[in-house]
């Protein structure tokens, strides 16, 4: 900002300067926008690892989503504006296993003393060694299902009058409940202090941050004239975790067909069948109500494991577009993953007729 400000003034404060001289400041001018301008950048070694393992589609940045939660630390200067300074607590290290064949990701769990501030699948916390400032913390999307109670929705004609009665009485006092929370993981060339990491140890963890998917203010309530009858999720790679979080927190209102409850659908997407991880909780997911379509992106590539694919192929995006969206009006949408995969469904959503309000992110 600083910086056209000042070319506003130079250009402006000597007007009967010569031609040449002019086009000079001007060349030099946009020479110190474009520097101000890269300091703000990403360095240029993260955009190679933007570009997924899982799904190779070319994004110029990510998440989303969305970017995978444990490779920001490579970005720290982009979100210092996001949100409170973090207020560091212990966690412990309760276990840290291989999440798929591969090895590409770890599942961890972390014992927290206080697990009532997480409330909304999506949220977040900063993780980074104990006591070590020299490291950034990584950021990462809790896995498992909320361990707090999110308050009553308010009455649309008495939300006002609460918002005001809560701010003048303050916040209200909880009392902390110990909780245990799961982590999916990627594994990086710098955060092997994490993906390593052993059970006993102990880690600084932030406060929960982030509000999460706006799941209760879009799918559910008066705020569209259609009610929300199917739920679709989307995920690529380790995108899959705060989607795992909405899918066992009983916020989505989803059950069985036939149960009374939404419809739901989840694509989700990796490079081949040993990347995938939750494949033991698919089961699971189907007797809650959630049809899983897994989609293969490189199936031809040989798997350590044996494992051969005969299911979807392509991309997420792909499998959406034969698909289908059987009733628009009536459905919202969870995503989370590479950029490229958010924003191609994002905009068949729309082309559909879902209601953009309904297509919802964790950040």
């Amino acid at each position: 900002f600083h910086f056209t400000l000042h070319s506003t003034i130079c250009t402006s404060s000597y007007p009967t300067i010569s031609r040449p001289l002019s086009t000079i400041m001007k060349l030099l001018i946009a020479a110190l926008l474009t520097s101000a301008a890269s300091a703000f950048a990403p360095p240029s070694s993260s955009v190679a690892y933007r570009q997924s393992t899982l799904l190779e589609v070319p994004i110029a940045k990510s998440n989303t989503l969305n970017y995978n939660v444990a490779s920001r630390n490579n970005y720290r200067p982009l979100f210092m504006g996001w949100g409170p300074d973090p207020i560091w607590s212990a966690g412990a290290v309760e276990s840290n296993i291989q999440a798929c064949p591969s090895g590409l990701c770890v599942s961890l769990k972390l014992n927290v003393d206080d697990g009532t501030e997480f409330m909304y699948p999506g949220q977040y916390v900063q993780v980074k060694p104990s006591g070590d400032t020299d490291v950034n913390p990584v950021f990462l999307a809790i896995a498992s299902a909320p361990t707090g109670t999110p308050p009553k929705p308010t009455p649309p004609g008495k939300k006002k009058a609460k918002e005001e009665a809560d701010a003048a009485a303050g916040p209200e006092p909880s009392t902390p409940e110990p909780a245990t929370w799961e982590f999916l993981i990627k594994k990086t060339d710098n955060n092997d202090w994490i993906t390593n990491i052993k059970p006993g140890q102990t880690v600084d963890v932030s406060q929960v941050m982030g509000g999460g998917f706006p799941i209760q203010d879009n799918l559910d309530g008066f705020k569209y004239d259609f009610p929300t009858q199917n739920v679709l999720l989307f995920a690529t790679g380790s995108g899959i975790a705060p989607i795992r979080s909405a899918i066992e927190s009983k916020q989505l209102n989803i059950s069985p067909a036939g149960s009374g409850g939404r419809s739901c659908t989840l694509y989700y997407g990796v490079k081949t069948p040993d990347d995938m991880p939750y494949v033991s909780k698919f089961a699971q997911w189907e007797e809650l109500g959630v049809q899983v379509v897994p989609v293969i992106s490189q199936p031809d590539l040989p798997c350590e494991s044996g494992a051969v694919w005969k299911g979807r192929t392509g991309y997420v995006q792909n499998a959406l577009e034969e698909d289908g969206v059987p009733i628009p009006r009536n459905s919202g949408a969870l995503l989370c993953g590479v950029k490229g995969m958010c924003e191609s469904v994002k905009s068949e959503l729309l082309e559909s007729g879902v209601f953009e309000g309904r297509v919802l992110f964790n950040f």
